[in-house]
Parts: C-alpha cells; sequence; structure tokens
C-alpha cells in the first residue's frame, strides 16, 4: 500500500496534525491536546500509532504528544536540543527513523519560528530499494505562502529568527524535488502564521512560486517579515511553558452546573460568565454581565487573549453539547476546567426579567445614515465609532474619523472610549460582539456594527487607506 497522509484539522486554531501510515503502523505528527480524535482516526484506519513526532514546542496550543505517546506506547520525538521535563526519544539534523519498512522519517533543522525547530521529511521505499520523498513535516517553517512568525520567543530574537527562517526554506527547496508535499502545522488562519496567504495544499514546487522566503533575498524577506507582524494572542506566554513541563491528561467529563442564583453571584463578583450561542440570539436577550464569544468563531482564541490568565470561567449555551465543545477548544489552551455551566436560553439562566439585557444592532448602511443625521428608528446617534481589529487590519484601511482600540486591549482602555453612544465594528462582527458586551457591561450605551467591513464603502462610508 501506498503512503496515506490523513489531515486532523483544528481549524479554530488554524492548525493541522497529520496522521500518517503505511496502512499497517502509522506516525502522527504535531497531534493537539484532545487526542481521542487520533485515536478515533487510527482506529477507523486500522493502524497502529508507533511514533509520535513534534516539530517545535508549540506557542499556540497545548501538545497532545506525551499523552498519546503514553497510551499507544509510541515513541516520541521531541528536539533534542531542547529542554523538557519528560522523557522522549531525542532526535537532530540528519537523523533518520525507520518507521516502517516501506516508510522512513529524515529529520531536518529548520530554526525560524523557533531555534530548535525541525521538520520531518517522510521518505516512502521506491520499487529499486531505495527511497523517495512524499512529502515534508514543515511545522511552523515553510507554510503555504508564507512562513511561521519569528517573534513568539521574543522580540529581541524577531530578527535573528527570521534570517535563521530564510535560510530554512532556501534548505528545504534546495534538499526537496518540486513534487514533494509540503504539510505544515500552522497558516490557517493561525496566529503563528507570519501572514494569512493560505491555500488548500501545496508543493516544493508550488512554493518556489508563491512563497516570498523562496521569492525574496534575506534582507528583504526579514523586512518585510518583521514589518508584517501584528499582535498575537496573551495566552501564548503560557504554552511553550506547558508543552516543556509535559501537559497532563485532559478531563473532558460535564462540568458542575450552574443554577440562576449562581450565576448571579458570578456575575456580581465579576467574574467571566462566557455566552456561547450566536452575537445574534445574544443581542436579542441575554443575561446582564455576560460577554458574546460565540462557538461559530475563534471562541477560545480571544477568550484565552482576554482573560487574566487562571479566573473562573462560566460556560452559557442552548444545549450540553455546546458546552462540551467549547471545552475541547479550552483545553487545547490548557484553560483545563471551566468553573461552571448552564445550558438553555438567557430566561432560564436568569432569576428574574430584570437581569436580561438586549443588544442594539445595526449594519453599515445604517451607520452611513447616521453619520448624515438620518439615524435609524430605535437607535442612538453615534457618538463615537469604535474600531477593535487589529493593527495591521487599521493601518490597511479604516473609517474616517473612528476610534481605534484592538479587543485584545479594550478591557484595560474602556476609559478611553469617547463619551456617549459608541457603534463598534470590526471586520465581520465577531469581535465588535465581544466588544459591544464589554462596553455593555461597563454601563456604556452601545450598538453593535455586524457587518462585513468590506461593505463600509460601499454603503457610503467614508474610508481612510495605508494610514
Amino acid at each position: 500500500m501506498a503512503v496515506e497522509v490523513s489531515v486532523i484539522a483544528t481549524s479554530s486554531l488554524g492548525d493541522r496534525s497529520y496522521l500518517a501510515t503505511d496502512g499497517r503502523i502509522a506516525v502522527v505528527v504535531d497531534p493537539q491536546r484532545d487526542i481521542d480524535r487520533v485515536l478515533d482516526l487510527a482506529g477507523r484506519l486500522g493502524v497502529r500509532v508507533t511514533h509520535v513526532v513534534e516539530t517545535h514546542i508549540h506557542n499556540d496550543y497545548v501538545s497532545g504528544g506525551l499523552e498519546l505517546a503514553r497510551i499507544t506506547g509510541a515513541e516520541y520525538l521531541v528536539a533534542a536540543a531542547d529542554t523538557v521535563a519528560f522523557t522522549r526519544r531525542p532526535v537532530a539534523d540528519g537523523d533518520e527513523v525507520e518507521i516502517s519498512d516501506v516508510l522512513r522519517l529524515r529529520v531536518l533543522a529548520t530554526p525560524g519560528h523557533t531555534f530548535h525547530h525541525l521538520s520531518y521529511v517522510l521518505d516512502e521505499r521506491a520499487g529499486d530499494g531505495g527511497w523517495t520523498p512524499v512529502g515534508v513535516f514543515t511545522g511552523g517553517s515553510l507554510l503555504f505562502g508564507t512562513t511561521g512568525r519569528t517573534d513568539l520567543l521574543g522580540k529581541q530574537y524577531a530578527d535573528e529568527l527570521a534570517h535563521h527562517q530564510h535560510a530554512s526554506a532556501q534548505r528545504l527547496a534546495d534538499l526537496l524535488p518540486d513534487g514533494t508535499q509540503v504539510w505544515p502545522t500552522h497558516g490557517f488562519g493561525s496566529f503563528c502564521s507570519a501572514s494569512q496567504a493560505d491555500a488548500p495544499e501545496s508543493t516544493i514546487g508550488r512554493e518556489r512560486t508563491a512563497n516570498p522566503a523562496l521569492q525574496l533575498a534575506a534582507d528583504e524577506f526579514v523586512t518585510e517579515t518583521l514589518a508584517g507582524l501584528d499582535a498575537y494572542p496573551a495566552y501564548y506566554a503560557h504554552m511553550g511553558v506547558a508543552n516543556s513541563a509535559g501537559p497532563a491528561p485532559v478531563d473532558l467529563t460535564p462540568v458542575a452546573r450552574a443554577d440562576a442564583a449562581e450565576l448571579r453571584e458570578r456575575v456580581a463578583a465579576g467574574q467571566w460568565v462566557v455566552d456561547l450561542r450566536h452575537r445574534k440570539a445574544y443581542a436579542s436577550s441575554h443575561l446582564a454581565g455576560t460577554v458574546s464569544l460565540g462557538l461559530d468563531g475563534p471562541m477560545s482564541t480571544w477568550l484565552g487573549w482576554l482573560i487574566d490568565w487562571g479566573v473562573p470561567i462560566t460556560l452559557l449555551a442552548e444545549t450540553p453539547e455546546q458546552v462540551a465543545d467549547a471545552q475541547r477548544e479550552l483545553v487545547r489552551i490548557g484553560i483545563d476546567r471551566p468553573a461552571a455551566a448552564a445550558t438553555g436560553q438567557p430566561r432560564d439562566w436568569a432569576g428574574d426579567a430584570g437581569q436580561l439585557r438586549e443588544l442594539a444592532v445595526a449594519d453599515f448602511p445604517a451607520l452611513a445614515a447616521a453619520q448624515t443625521g438620518n439615524v435609524p428608528a430605535g437607535l442612538p446617534e453615534p457618538a463615537a465609532v469604535l474600531d477593535v481589529r487589529l493593527t495591521n487590519e487599521w493601518r490597511d484601511s479604516h473609517l474616517e474619523g473612528a476610534v481605534h482600540i484592538p479587543l485584545p486591549e479594550l478591557p484595560d482602555r474602556l476609559a478611553e472610549v469617547p463619551e456617549g453612544a459608541v457603534w463598534v465594528h470590526c471586520g465581520s462582527g465577531y469581535r465588535a460582539s465581544v466588544a459591544a458586551s464589554l462596553l455593555a457591561n461597563a454601563g456604556r450605551q452601545v450598538v453593535l456594527v455586524d457587518d462585513s467591513f468590506a461593505h463600509a464603502g460601499p454603503a457610503g462610508v467614508a474610508l481612510v487607506s495605508g494610514a
């Protein structure tokens, strides 16, 4: 049987894990912490996992590699140069690892995303007894049309690592033929990616024509890469530490149930009570003091970014299944056990109707009308327009006269939001809903602009570009 490589996507974090098999045994690359997905896949394929490999100590999620290796008895391959608190098979540049009589991994040092980053070339036994490269697991090195960002170990290393990143991409292109598949871990919306130039799949040959790391000279690549770096989630500071120490097994059993009285106490205590429903449902009716973070978007990324690490988190959802989905999302970034949860509808979570709130909603045509004095019925005149997108988005284009406070900074900068009714927008409505709930909880009059930023200009809202 020819080699088969399966993708295990974690779209909420913009990452991919892989399972490669010859039909009997398998190697797993960069597994997420909820390893039941990997075990289920191996079971469906009828294969035994004998090797688990990490391309690097991850900064954006807690790895499931250690636990997967423990459960399956597989060898756990981690860079020899990385200091870790657990037993693993240390590997380094030039090592060859025989997976089976028809599959082999070759270890290549590809520093850049981290100092000790490794890529793994997957070779298949050819008919003449030699080895043929099928693909390369590139982790956070060579991505689809971009590379992994180089500032996660600290801004002081970003320039040095960017030079390493360029050299590593060149090395991969020099060593491997054009038809070699490229299998990155990051780059599918992940903040570990230097940009978001993604594709469904790629090869070394395609990257030669599409990837700046293979198109630009080193200094030009470094300048462009560093200029494009924006903020990344605050919880990243905890991921590398957890992965080096050796993550504990996950516990996805149901959390304690909270009744209306307990929910009221948690809100009054200033704890994070998170409404997982879609923002439209939240706007229609929600429990006062809660924060809108719908499961339809990157809930764990923004929650992990906004909270003070370790604070109690309570989850509100329509069904137990949605709470379970949220738990799975949260353990991937090291938030292991929510304090409590409740299911149903807002009326079930409120002790009385006075605890329920609505959120005013508009779109960009409504904002354009309001800015010319034709305020739509039922909406307040905008005293300020707040843009909560990230800095690079703002620099690319923004609304004339808008106030810019990136969402991750908003909890600490609420006092900077001008007085009066605030209309808040982002790129799609998701982050604006989070911001609107935070503003409303602070006693502000707020309107959620639930619309795509691409609609702003055509709607007649004045834009400023390239600032």
